[in-house]
């Protein structure tokens, strides 16, 4: 019996763990709405980290790295240069915003492989930007083996406000897929009640679309997690790869005057 006790401990540590230390492919950028009176080049940070903890890992330089400005895509990985995020190895780039517009930026990255969870991870993550007063093309979609499509406007939000997204592996739509949201704790303010709530879970509905309310301004990020119809090697076997859909939203506070 305390063996059996001891392994259900055990297992559910791991389980605690695994929530704590959720993998998210993170872009940042300076700004998520340019506005006329404002700096008009936007700065860039990529990076694969745990965003609550502030826990980095080193990211080698990514496959891909573009921009759909006003759908029209433009590659953005000549202009990267390497950098830290989280005391490890990271990108990052300038963006000048030159005309008024929507401005969608995407990254691939290289397959990472953990251990821990005996498989590779490949994190297709975007993000959106939208400057001088356009509001049409949020929406869009990249094209991505995998991503989040947003359900409500990636910026201009709340905090409170619900944002919604569907999730699409190879252009359709992931019924109940599972979705981790976490914060970007950038200034290590935020503590978690317990290990449980650092990345919460929640699912998407039978049409892959899923909802979340922030009760934090800040970066927020959402990861749907599928496996993939592929396998890379390690060692000489065969592991499973991770996909990630990842979008990052800004959530903005109320700014009240009496």
């Amino acid at each position: 019996m305390k063996k059996l006790i001891f392994v259900s401990v055990f297992a559910s540590c791991l389980l605690i763990t695994a929530h704590a230390f959720a993998h998210f492919g993170m872009i940042i950028p300076s700004d998520s709405m340019v506005m006329a009176d404002d700096n008009r080049t936007i700065e860039l940070n990529l990076s694969f980290s745990h965003p609550f903890e502030i826990i980095g890992m080193d990211m080698e330089k990514p496959k891909l790295f573009e921009v759909f400005e006003n759908g029209q895509p433009k590659d953005l990985k000549p202009a990267m240069t390497a950098s830290k995020v989280m005391e490890h190895t990271a990108w990052k780039a300038s963006y000048a915003v030159k005309r008024p517009g929507v401005y969608m930026f995407c990254m691939e990255p290289e397959p990472y492989w953990e251990p821990m969870e005996d498989c590779f991870i490949i994190h297709y993550t975007k993000t959106v930007v939208t400057a001088f007063g356009v509001d049409a093309g949020w929406d869009a979609e990249a094209g991505l083996k995998t991503e989040i499509v947003p359900l409500s406007k990636p910026y201009a939000l709340y905090t409170g406000n619900l944002f919604q997204g569907i999730v699409k592996l190879d252009g359709k739509p992931v019924p109940y897929a599972e979705v981790e949201v976490e914060y970007y704790n950038k200034y290590k303010k935020a503590t978690a009640p317990t290990d449980y709530m650092i990345a919460q879970t929640i699912k998407a509905d039978a049409n892959g679309v899923f909802s979340y309310a922030a009760p934090q301004s800040g970066w927020w990020g959402f990861a749907a997690l599928n496996t993939a119809d592929f396998q890379l090697e390690k060692d000489g076997v065969k592991k499973n790869v991770e996909l990630g859909a990842v979008i990052w939203v800004e959530f903005l506070d109320w700014n009240e005057k009496y």
